[in-house]
């Protein structure tokens, strides 16, 4: 399973405005990809189109047969009026064994969470359960959407840490879609810049240096970046 999912020319309009423009890359297996871009620049649509939620206007979406994938939204909204706790919510799908549910709350940190009401989580709670509950299919990759909007720089770095730490144990491929430069510069194998085509694409060293990278983020030297070298 060495390339998981392979974006061909992919192209998304909504009506007549040109969301994706002509997007190719790939995935492989075990990599951690960061998508970044400024606000508009169709990153989570890029997102759904991985995911099979937005099909292509045009292009093809090619993945591996087998390819178990998981999502953590941007954004996730629990009706006030609705009680549930955070075991309720890990076992919405009945089909997951209760002692995975218990063991990957346990990797993110979280198992004393579990009688707790999902209304009373802080933003930085809320997310590693939705972590925890994307890894109970074990899957080969996992997308999240902006993982650490709302969070402080404490919040980040502990979130990314367990990020790290999943892709150290499932060895799953991740992409981030993210704005958090200081953090997923030093946390990635490869970097997308986007700004409904893609600007540049490479490691985070390599983009760094490139005029396109620049012009959206403006210098960006290694000291900031503290460039983090993955041992897979």
């Amino acid at each position: 399973m060495e390339n998981i999912v392979n974006l061909k020319n992919i192209f998304v309009f909504y009506g007549k405005k040109k969301i994706l423009n002509n997007i190719s890359f790939k995935i492989s297996h075990g990599k951690i990809i960061t998508i970044l871009g400024p606000n508009g620049s169709g990153k989570s649509t890029l997102a759904r189109v991985i995911l099979g939620l937005i099909l292509p206007s045009h292009g093809k979406l090619i993945k591996h047969k087998k390819l178990r994938m998981s999502y953590v939204p941007q954004k996730i909204f629990f009706d006030i009026n609705i009680p549930i706790t955070v075991e309720k919510f890990m076992n919405l799908n009945s089909f997951f064994k209760k002692n995975n549910v218990h063991k990957f709350l346990q990797k993110v940190n979280a198992e004393h969470l579990l009688k707790k009401s999902i209304h009373n989580l802080s933003g930085g709670e809320i997310q590693k359960v939705l972590l925890a509950r994307s890894l109970l299919n074990k899957p080969h990759l996992i997308v999240l959407d902006e993982p650490t909007q709302g969070l402080d720089i404490n919040g980040q770095n502990i979130l990314y840490d367990l990020i790290t730490k999943i892709h150290g144990i499932l060895s799953c491929s991740i992409i981030i879609i993210s704005h958090d430069l200081h953090i997923v510069m030093a946390k990635t194998d490869e970097v997308i810049c986007l700004n409904r085509s893609i600007l540049c694409y490479g490691t985070p060293k390599k983009i760094s240096d490139h005029p396109s990278f620049i012009e959206m983020f403006g210098c960006y030297n290694e000291k900031k970046r503290a460039i983090y070298k993955h041992n897979h």
